[in-house]
């Protein structure tokens, strides 16, 4: 997506963003990770940074920013929700600016203890009633295999993109960032998306799962409904690499279908 630069924005838009930050001194694009029009990191007076995503606030996505800001608000780990403003044409959001490598998430890997942390505390966190989204079923539509929509519907505050990516690895453990695409889910969901990227990320399946299973939401869920979810996403993921083609959907299509034949033959 081709960005705006800070500089690119009207001067009442940065006046109300600098309201609330005090001066801004400097601004670094986002290169990875956000799909928004506007993505950067803020340094201001004292060497405090912000990052700050935005969209011209009649953009048909405009919604999606009101609803993500809602959501990492009520996340429990998630950076702060600092403001939120429109002005001058644009809708943007800012955020607490977390500091940190992406973990490692293959086998023995030192950052997994932490994972798993993150993925307890997540699976126990209940979806902001005043925040409207479609569920994870009605999501994934015609994909999710017949009779198995009530087994993937839940109340849960879900990510739903567990890549390594969108994860950074603070003092403070393992945090997630860009919740665009949150909606609710199993609590054992957040977990069953970790499964594909443990796979990618050099694990077996059945390791892979092991893993999952230290989290209490993942180990106590249905096998029949872990069956399912595993159907659907090979199914949604192999579809978005057929219709739209990337250098990285191949390689989490094959963890997902690695993953699903993992589960049938053990079902």
């Amino acid at each position: 997506m081709q960005r705006t630069a800070w500089t690119d924005l009207p001067l009442v838009t940065r006046r109300a963003v600098a309201a609330r930050t005090g001066p801004v001194e400097g601004a670094e694009t986002a290169t990875e990770g956000v799909m928004s029009p506007l993505a950067c990191v803020l340094r201001t007076a004292g060497g405090r940074r912000v990052f700050v995503k935005g969209t011209p606030v009649d953009a048909p996505t405009a919604w999606m920013y009101r609803a993500e800001a809602k959501v990492t608000a009520q996340a429990r780990r998630a950076p702060t929700a600092l403001w939120q403003i429109e002005d001058g044409g644009w809708l943007l959001c800012g955020y607490e600016f977390l500091d940190g490598p992406h973990p490692d998430l293959s086998p023995q890997s030192e950052d997994l203890p932490a994972l798993v942390a993150t993925l307890r505390t997540m699976s126990g966190t209940p979806w902001p009633a005043a925040v409207k989204k479609k569920p994870l079923p009605a999501r994934w539509g015609t994909l999710l295999p017949a009779g198995q929509a009530e087994a993937l519907t839940g109340a849960t505050l879900t990510h739903t993109d567990m890549s390594p990516l969108n994860m950074l690895r603070t003092a403070d453990g393992i945090l997630l960032v860009d919740w665009a695409l949150a909606c609710p889910a199993p609590a054992w969901a957040d977990t069953a998306f970790t499964v594909p990227r443990l796979i990618h990320a050099g694990h077996t399946a059945e390791q892979a799962e092991a893993v999952a299973r230290l989290v209490p939401a993942y180990d106590q869920a249905p096998d029949r409904a872990i069956s399912a979810f595993a159907q659907a996403l090979y199914a949604v993921w192999e579809s978005r690499e057929r219709t739209d083609p990337l250098p990285h959907r191949s390689a989490l299509s094959e963890a997902a279908l690695a993953w699903a034949e993992h589960r049938s033959v053990s079902a």
